[in-house]
């Protein structure tokens, strides 16, 4: 706090002392080498602080991050399943449809589906599987890494990372110039879509579509007895034409305004379209999942922008339901007053008929037509009522779709200002605690200096009496290999002289040596062979396929090509694994059993 109160005396006192107290024993002169530490001690203090708070800053971030791309990966794969089973559906009606219209036609389109294969089967391979398997060697080189801990090991694998950061970067320039490749040949490709003037026939159609001013050829080539009941019909369709027209005018004006592209580039907005379209409605958090994605696939486009862009996307398709909704309309109502008309001039006709059959019910005629022009003219009052209701329904729905707007918009900055309060408070107390922290981790650094202290002098001391002993043990083994070299040559002169007195001393006799022995003549004399029919002695044991079909022997050597043969793991497996056949009672060991 700051005193804000003071007097003038206090001011006189304090000029005097300044200007005679300088020299004085009442000031003591600053110490700036002793305070110099204790400001690299708070500056390191507050680093660490900052250090603190982007850290937890990071992970914050990371979090989030990692919240949204699970909850994006969930999404995409929900996509995948629909556009997979949308693939399937339209590929079973590509064959249906090819199966009824010859073989000659499913011949070529399955050799254009093989080639297309190859082809994208050659695509894969020269783009995608070098991406795999770089990536599977990286990962591999990293598990390596991790789990030689030492320095040494360490230094001597960091050599190869130079050709590994090359081969990176030579697969990253050879990605780039294939997507350049592809956009360019999509660029292409839509230039020659753009060549064959299919929208030039959309937009014939629509004219076709717009063109309401047209009276029926069955109303124009019809013959009608009575020009004036023909003449209140075509009046009929142009009206109900004009009333429609006026309102497609209005529409189409409303759609012009607004634009096909809502005043975007066409990438950006079939971007947009088709993130809007992956995000529907029903889906949990759907607005922050399509907002995250948007500003990730259009970094250039602002927040607000966004939001703006989507409200008249919104108008924009509401417009075009609307225009849907208003040619149904007119279909329908077209489609009634033919039907009606036709009927009418069917009526009229009979009662010409009539009326020239039968000459004296001409009053009678002359009150079936007033009839029909009541019946004409009810029901004109009926399509203008219905015109009527259906503009007001659609006023309200438009009413109710901007009120639904509004509505949201509040929801979003009410949850924003508690989102924020609820921040404030986070930081708050991280602060607190972050306080409490420092103060315990500088009490238990001063208790670590002590103990570390005390370690050091204990360590001094044994590393000086482990020498004496390392010392004097050299000393024994020194003394201990001198006796056992002694021990060594007195043996050796031991066994020469017993070698001395053993030693054989025979005459040479080439003729004995090289001549036939006894046991050879013996046989020879004799005639007969021996055969050996059968073994020596017979042999009570199993069969390789016997062993083997033991599961034991199965389990312990997979066990021992893995190398756990000697592990817990292994003792308890085969503890666990039962013999194929049970031993029987009278040879089972009863000594461990006491």
């Amino acid at each position: 706090m700051f005193v804000t109160n003071h007097r003038a005396e206090d001011i006189e006192k304090l000029t005097l002392r300044i200007k005679d107290g300088l020299g004085s024993t009442k000031y003591k002169p600053l110490q700036y080498e002793q305070l110099q530490p204790l400001l690299d001690a708070k500056r390191l203090a507050c680093a660490r602080t900052v250090q603190k708070i982007q850290k937890t800053q990071q992970v914050a971030q990371r979090t989030r991050e990692n919240t949204l791309l699970r909850q994006h990966r969930e999404v995409w794969i929900r996509e995948q399943a629909k556009l997979m089973k949308a693939g399937e559906t339209a590929e079973a009606d590509l064959v249906s449809f090819l199966e009824k219209n010859g073989n000659s036609f499913i011949s070529q389109m399955r050799d254009y589906g093989l080639i297309l294969e190859r082809e994208r089967e050659g695509f894969r391979d020269a783009t995608v599987k070098p991406i795999w398997q770089l990536k599977e060697d990286l990962q591999y080189r990293l598990a390596e890494v991790r789990q030689h801990t030492s320095q040494h090991s360490i230094h001597s694998q960091i050599s190869d990372w130079d050709s590994v950061l090359q081969e990176v970067h030579s697969v990253k320039d050879q990605q780039e110039a294939i997507v350049e490749k592809l956009h360019s040949e999509c660029l292409s490709l839509e230039q020659e879509i753009f060549a064959l003037g299919i929208e030039e026939c959309f937009s014939s159609a629509q004219e076709m579509l717009g063109d309401l001013t047209q009276v029926p050829e069955e109303i124009m080539s019809a013959w009608c007895p009575y020009p004036d009941l023909k003449s209140s019909l075509l009046q009929e369709f142009h009206a109900l034409s004009e009333k429609y027209e006026s309102k497609l005018l209005t529409i189409r004006k409303c759609l012009q305004e607004i634009g096909r592209y809502c005043g975007w580039p066409e990438e950006d907005h079939m971007v947009f379209q088709m993130v809007m379209s992956q995000y529907p409605h029903d889906l949990n958090n759907y607005r922050t999942l399509s907002m995250d994605m948007l500003q990730r696939l259009l970094p250039h486009r602002l927040r607000q922008e966004l939001k703006d862009h989507e409200q008249s996307w919104d108008q924009y398709r509401f417009a075009q339901t609307h225009q849907r909704a208003v040619l149904q309309s007119w279909w329908q109502d077209r489609a009634g007053l033919l039907i009606k008309s036709l009927a009418i001039l069917e009526e009229a006709r009979v009662a010409h008929q009539e009326e020239l059959t039968l000459q004296s019910q001409r009053r009678h005629q002359q009150e079936i037509s007033n009839q029909l022009k009541e019946k004409l003219q009810l029901w004109r009052a009926q399509q203008e009522e219905v015109a009527r209701l259906e503009a007001a329904i659609a006023s309200r729905r438009q009413e109710e779709e901007e009120d639904r707007l509004r509505r949201e918009q509040e929801r979003d900055r009410a949850r924003r200002a508690v989102q924020k309060e609820r921040v404030k408070e986070f930081y708050t107390e991280k602060q607190r605690r972050r306080e409490e922290q420092e103060k315990k981790d500088q009490e238990r650094l001063e208790e670590l200096r002590e103990l570390m202290v005390e370690q050091a002098r204990r360590d001094k001391e044994r590393v000086q009496f482990r020498e004496a002993l390392l010392l004097q043990r050299k000393r024994e083994r020194e003394a201990q290999a001198l006796l056992r070299l002694e021990e060594e040559a007195e043996k050796q002169g031991h066994l020469e002289a017993l070698r001395n007195q053993v030693a054989v001393v025979v005459e040479a006799d080439p003729e004995r040596m090289m001549g036939n022995t006894k046991a050879w003549q013996s046989r020879h004399q004799t005639g007969e062979e021996f055969v050996l029919q059968k073994p020596l002695y017979p042999l009570y044991s199993f069969t390789d396929r016997q062993i083997v079909s033991d599961p034991r022997v199965r389990i312990e050597q997979a066990l021992r090509e893995a190398g756990f043969h000697n592990s817990p793991y292994a003792r308890e497996v085969l503890s666990a694994v039962h013999p194929p056949r049970l031993p029987r009672r009278d040879t089972e060991s009863t000594i461990f059993k006491s």
